[in-house]
């Protein structure tokens, strides 16, 4: 029998390194069991071989339960049900329809639009910063997602204000901010549904396709925290960001190895089984949550050599689990791709002398994590620059 070891999810060492942490439970077994005052025990696989197996098999599926109720108006409620919490023929139906607005080629295409956002973005990040230090999490990575939604969406300029609002409390994560901000969100999502058909195909509903357009709003914040935290770990060793200026071809792989070493997803949606099934050696009986922890996945020296460097020139960072795999694998992933290697280019090639702030009222804020077990991200990524270049 499989010896688990237990993590508790407030513990002050967890939330400063979670990486650490979740890798020696790694290390000694598959599964590791979760707990937290006031938080039911959940089973976490820490292993990638495990990981990708239990995401492909059938037997774990989300449900209502993956996800915490919200307290929202009554007219909300018929949206809150996402194609995340379906599994079967219903999930496959509502992703074949939604599928064909977010492959590969599509994103690609996207690229324009996403560049233009991002050089408006920068030009007040550019103003920001010839008066002193600047927050990119605030200024940029923060916005820089709604806005590739909102153009995908078609959302008027004049509406976008109130969406960028709504993005932030998104990207905060649940809680107060973010359970206000749904009634608005629908309501977005109601008025620029009719206009989407092109986008997520004519075989859903009214109510299907505000629903398409709501989770597009939660699910599009994702790259907010990874550029995040992308721009601060090629910060902190200033001979990482000065690679990808001088070599950016790297790019594209650079955002595969970034995801893998510093994504923002500690944590897939819990999924459960309707009979006892075995993980690894564990009994799961139903009711019991089973998650992946991705940040002990992705560092698996099993599959990844090295894995607790950052090599910006891996060729095997592509193995990574930062969105997820199986049937729910992140629909919006190769979108979110294109956001991370323009962003980063961009920023990378407009501000040559660019640095983490280390004085004044932002001091230290980078190295300050949001103490969040599920979500790896800053509060603030405050930075310097000399002259700014001009636009690329």
């Amino acid at each position: 029998m499989t010896t688990v070891p237990e993590i508790d999810l407030s513990d002050p060492e967890l939330l400063h390194d979670p990486a650490a942490v979740y890798g020696r439970a790694r290390e000694r077994a598959p599964v590791a069991r979760l707990v937290a005052p006031g938080f039911g025990p959940m089973w976490a696989v820490t292993r990638h071989a495990e990981a990708r197996a239990m995401l492909a098999d059938p037997r774990f599926g989300n449900s209502a339960a993956s996800y915490p109720r919200l307290d929202v108006p009554e007219q909300c409620r018929p949206y809150l049900r996402t194609m995340q919490e379906m599994d079967g023929p219903e999930h496959q139906r509502l992703r074949r329809l939604s599928a064909p607005a977010f492959t590969a080629r599509r994103a690609a295409a996207f690229r324009p639009v996403v560049t233009r956002i991002v050089e408006r973005l920068l030009d007040d990040v550019a103003d920001l910063l010839a008066d002193g230090p600047a927050d990119l999490l605030e200024h940029f990575a923060g916005p820089l997602p709604v806005h590739v939604v909102c153009a995908l969406l078609g959302v008027p300029d004049e509406a976008r204000p109130a969406w960028l609002v709504h993005g932030r409390a998104v990207a905060a994560g649940n809680g107060p901010a973010f359970t206000a901000a749904v009634p608005a969100i629908i309501d977005g999502a109601r008025e620029v549904a009719p206009h989407v058909a092109d986008l997520f195909g004519d075989g859903l509903t009214e109510q299907e396709r505000v629903t398409q357009v709501w989770h597009l709003v939660l699910a599009g914040q994702t790259p907010t925290n990874l550029i995040a935290n992308a721009v601060a770990a090629l910060l902190e060793e200033p001979s990482r960001a000065a690679l990808l200026r001088a070599e950016p071809d790297l790019l594209p792989g650079a955002v595969e190895e970034l995801t893998r070493w510093c994504g923002p997803q500690l944590l897939t949606i819990p999924r459960y089984v309707h009979r006892p099934a075995d993980l690894a050696g564990v009994t799961v009986n139903p009711g019991e949550p089973v998650t992946v922890a991705i940040v002990a996945a992705n560092r698996d020296p099993r599959v990844f050599p090295d894995p607790e460097r950052l090599d910006l020139r891996s060729t095997a960072a592509g193995a990574h689990l930062g969105y997820a795999h199986g049937p729910h694998f992140c629909l919006g992933a190769p979108l979110a791709r294109v956001q991370a290697e323009v962003a980063l280019g961009a920023l990378l090639a407009r501000f040559p002398d660019l640095a983490l702030s280390s004085s004044g009222a932002l001091a230290g804020v980078a190295a300050r994590r949001v103490p969040d077990p599920g979500t790896w991200r800053l509060a603030a990524l405050p930075v310097t620059a000399g002259d700014a270049a001009g636009p690329t």
